[in-house]
């Protein structure tokens, strides 16, 4: 005779549960005692679920769980609901976990057995192993408590606790607020019915109170023992009609918070091992109360502090759009040293010449920093510095002034102060002054990330710019200033390096992130609202834990961001790509920024021998300038045309008036050989006297080989 046949005649069901796909197989005797026809069949998890009642569900879930961690039998006890959610019957259960990986396959038996007695079924532990499903639960309850991170979500977590054995069916949490005491929240009572209690003396004849006042459990097993015990306020119970009641402090650090209610709609008699239970889910809800009240708190204050130290955009500018974010580091207050501001400039007058436009058009600043440190103390300087930013902006200061001037602030106000690592703190700073008529952007730039700028064709390029020392290093310091020109239909993005940084990554390869989202960015179809959110998704979001770093929470830094839209169409007539920049005599090592500058403005050049051909005359041309004369570089780079047949022409202006001359190199020199590389590389190129200096240039056509 078949084991199917032998289990069938006594009445017991096999069935078999795989994790992995959630589906559960029973034969025909396990489908009749779940009230299905009596034949083999294969459900999903959710449809098996459906034919138990939830708390007993919910129990048999945290026993499968000790049992699959523990290798051992979970026993459970289960009444089975027809589809109008009537008990027809209980089952018992017997199953054996089978562990493959992360996943199980849970293979047991199922057994009709007779009803409880009324009366004791609540007392009855649903579980076989009242030891083992009780370490099952408060397992449970403890993980859920503790990852619980606001009021709210405790008393959530506290209602949906289902106790081994023994379910409350109403909860009340109270708080003490002076000598009064209060209802924190409630579950399983209508509304309204909390208001004879929300606002009690602590004098009151009320087991809640007796509890704070005394920090001892109250057990009431019958109306009987709590009509004798609180006969002035058992009216307020009674009409409830419940039958047993444990009322408990909520004690922490050697305090009673509180105290917690727990009502039964049938009599309890609160064994050892039941009022065990409930003190310790109590310590628990109390610790879980007692974090939830310090975590609000804490941000209760982030959120007046990122209120009171975050600017409000302000009103549009013409012609522009903005947008900004702070994302507040992880840790602590979550609050820190970064910041963004935008500052209306006194004046109407453009710097480029001119009235800066109607409607209110005016100069505008726009400003982002990040103070080292994510403490209080860092969120005290930067909201200093800003106001200071901010006070000398509105002076009509330019940007170099502005930034000299808050470094020497800052220096005074933090002289002899210490940051995290035993140093003086400093901030980095980039202060940008835009006159929306022209899109003129001066940079002044104080040790902080360059600028990136999305140009209408979705090229991204870092813009180099001149740039001095944090902000706070030294009491006097020089802030060059670069001036760019933001054409309609570009973006340009500034940021902290915590958007850079963030999740294992450096300035490199972070910034190859987030050139990527800013590619792929369609002005057209995707607001500059939606890129900022992106941007942050792509640093805080599911997605970021797929790239290299720790596999945590992401927010190991304070982020700030700001794009700069210029509206409306490019010009037809303007070119696809043009970029300047700037190689003081000072900085000889920004030859190898300008190198790969053009090699980004020429990332999908049709042929790569041709990038190396312009980036070589480009340095060579450069590095001529800063040995044989006394002057600056300035280096311009424009591409236009159709993509394949693209001309490239690129500029490198001095201020000397010596023409170059063509040399004859011996084998060994290390240079000479300029003017002979442009003769061999490009299609055209000469040399072109101004009023004042010169200009070399060369020009390359894409898809075209050979010399002209």
């Amino acid at each position: 005779m078949r084991t199917e046949d032998v289990l069938a005649a006594i009445a017991t069901g096999l069935w078999r549960w795989d994790n992995a796909s959630g589906i559960v197989t029973l034969d025909a005797e396990a489908a009749r005692l779940l009230g299905l026809p009596a034949e083999p069949v294969e459900l999903t998890e959710a449809a098996v679920r459906s034919r138990f009642h939830p708390v007993d569900w919910n129990e048999i879930d945290g026993t499968v769980n000790l049992a699959v961690a523990e290798g051992t039998l979970a026993e459970a006890r289960l009444r089975i609901m027809d589809e109008n959610g009537r008990v027809i019957r209980t089952v018992r259960s017997r199953s054996k976990p089978f562990v493959e990986g992360t996943d199980y396959q849970l293979v047991g038996t199922l057994q009709e057995v007779a009803e409880p007695q009324p009366g004791t079924a609540a007392r009855t532990p649903v579980t076989g192993d009242w030891r083992r499903s009780r370490e099952a639960f408060l397992l449970d309850a403890g993980r859920a408590l503790a990852e619980a991170r606001s009021t709210a979500e405790v008393l959530r977590v506290a209602a949906s606790l289902s106790m081994p054995g023994f379910s409350p069916d109403g909860l009340a949490v109270f708080g003490v607020s002076g000598d009064r005491l209060t209802i924190i929240g409630h579950h399983g009572h209508d509304a309204g019915d909390d208001g004879p209690f929300t606002d009690m003396p602590l004098e009151t004849d009320y087991p809640a109170a007796e509890v704070v006042r005394t920090g001892r459990a109250i057990y009431l097993p019958s109306p009987e023992e709590y009509r004798a015990r609180f006969p002035v306020t058992w009216p307020l119970a009674q009409r409830f009609g419940r039958e047993s009641w444990a009322f408990l402090p909520l004690i922490v650090a050697g305090r009673t918070m509180g105290a917690w209610m727990a009502a039964f709609t049938y009599p309890v008699s609160f064994t050892p091992d039941e009022r065990s239970v409930l003190t310790t889910v109590a310590r628990m809800l109390a610790q879980a109360l007692a974090r939830a009240g310090v975590a609000e708190s804490e941000r209760e204050l982030s959120l007046g502090l990122q209120r009171t130290m975050m600017p409000v955009l302000g009103p549009a500018i013409p012609g522009m759009e903005v947008a900004a974010r702070y994302v507040p580091t992880g840790g602590g207050l979550q609050v820190g040293g970064d910041w963004y501001d935008v500052i209306q400039l006194p004046g109407g007058t453009s710097r480029t010449g001119g009235r800066g436009g109607g409607r209110g058009g005016g100069r505008v600043a726009l400003v982002i920093g990040d103070v080292q440190g994510h403490d209080v103390r860092a969120a005290g300087l930067m909201g200093q510095l800003r106001i200071a930013l901010r006070a000398y902006a509105s002076e009509g200061h330019r940007p170099d002034a502005v930034l000299s001037r808050a470094s020497r602030f800052l220096y005074g106000i933090t002289d002899g102060a210490e940051g995290d690592h035993g140093a003086a703190r400093f901030a980095t700073c980039l202060y940008l002054e835009v006159d929306p008529a022209t899109g003129t952007l001066d940079i002044a730039r104080a040790g902080h990330p360059d600028p990136a700028i999305r140009m209408a064709d979705g090229t991204v390029m870092l813009r180099p710019t001149a740039g001095g020392l944090p902000l706070g290093i030294v009491p006097d310091t020089d802030y060059p200033t670069t001036r760019l020109t933001l054409e309609p239909g570009e973006t340009l993005m500034v940021c902290t390096d915590g958007l850079l940084e963030t999740g294992g990554h450096d300035l490199e390869t972070g910034w190859e992130r987030i050139r990527t989202l800013l590619e792929r960015h369609d002005p057209e179809g995707e607001s500059l609202e939606a890129l900022a959110d992106s941007l942050v998704q792509a640093v805080h979001g599911p997605g970021s834990h797929h790239t290299i770093g720790p596999l945590a929470d992401r927010r190991e830094d304070d982020i700030a961001v700001l794009l700069l839209s210029r509206t409306g169409a490019p010009a037809r007539t303007a070119a696809a790509r043009r970029t300047a920049m700037t190689i003081a005599q000072a900085e000889p090592e920004r030859i190898a920024a300008a190198r790969q500058h053009l090699r980004e403005l020429l990332h999908d050049w049709a042929d790569p021998e041709q990038v190396d051909s312009a980036v070589l005359m480009v340095s060579e041309m450069v590095t001529n300038v800063l040995v044989h004369t006394d002057g600056d570089a300035l280096l311009v780079a424009e591409a236009t045309g159709d993509h394949g047949k693209r001309r490239l022409r690129v500029e490198v202006a001095d201020a000397s008036d010596e023409l170059p001359h063509r040399r004859r190199p011996g084998e060994m020199a290390s240079s000479g050989r300029g003017l002979i590389l442009m003769e061999m590389l490009a299609h055209e190129w000469g040399v072109d006297p101004r009023g004042e200096g010169k200009s070399i240039w060369f020009e390359l056509h894409e898809g075209r080989d050979g010399q002209p």
